[in-house]
């Protein structure tokens, strides 16, 4: 299935993109969350943890980490023209798919209504030979879809929202799965993966070449299916409809 299809539905409106650390978003559809928020779409990240670990520096601490990540995420999201990022501030490296994930992400997607929630693949222990996937990209996974169907939809399930927050249930129309193992779906992001590089470069605690980094953006964005003289850069998304 093609982007040019789905466009054909509608334009995009309301996006939620539900990550385990900050640079998440980045790595994984930078540039179509850069495209997506040039053609108008309302786009929300939300952050299950503030990757309070992720540091060699025997100096420092989780705190000063979480904040430093946080800035971090908050500039790299604005490059991409994200303004809303929410952290839900969970321990990084040790996210699990409870039900208190479930219902901070169910409040988040019966807040913000989105049409499209973009999260990872839950499935996805190894990259052929390529490494071993984090746990936290698996757990937010897990719960992320799990918060979709059917939890979001129906009212009794954390009937709180509604009765102390005022929150009402929310079917979400189309999910994007990222990093998935079997994708369906191509987004083209040539004219948006400069804007995804840009974003991070913002990432400086965790990027220590920001041009190899670069370099491994358009060689991993390249489709191999386009000319060499006019080289098309795409990601790859399972794409699930709602029914």
């Amino acid at each position: 299935m093609s982007e040019k299809a789905n466009a054909a539905n509608g334009a995009i409106g309301r996006v939620l993109g539900v990550f385990a650390h900050p640079d998440d978003p980045e790595f994984f559809a930078g540039g179509t969350f850069a495209k997506w928020a040039a053609d108008g779409a309302a786009i929300t990240f939300l952050i299950a943890t503030s990757g309070d670990k992720g540091s060699a520096d025997p100096e420092m601490t989780h705190d000063r980490l979480a904040a430093i990540r946080e800035e971090e995420e908050r500039e790299a999201a604005a490059a991409l023209g994200v303004n809303d990022v929410v952290f839900l501030r969970y321990k990084d490296g040790e996210l699990f798919p409870t039900l208190d994930l479930r219902r901070d992400i169910t409040r988040i997607i019966r807040m913000k209504k989105p049409d499209i929630v973009v999260t990872l693949d839950p499935t996805v222990f190894w990259r052929g030979g390529g490494g071993i996937n984090h746990p936290d990209h698996r757990a937010i996974g897990a719960a992320t879809l799990e918060a979709i169907f059917p939890t979001a939809r129906d009212r009794l399930n954390f009937i709180e929202h509604e009765r102390d927050e005022g929150l009402e249930t929310h079917k979400v129309s189309t999910v994007y799965i990222a990093g998935a193992a079997e994708p369906t779906h191509t987004v083209d992001v040539t004219d948006s993966v400069e804007r995804q590089i840009q974003s991070l470069r913002a990432h400086k605690s965790q990027i220590s070449d920001m041009d190899k980094m670069a370099e491994r953006i358009r060689e991993r964005s390249l489709d191999p299916n386009s000319p060499p003289e006019y080289p098309r850069r795409i990601e790859k998304f399972r794409v699930i409809k709602m029914r």
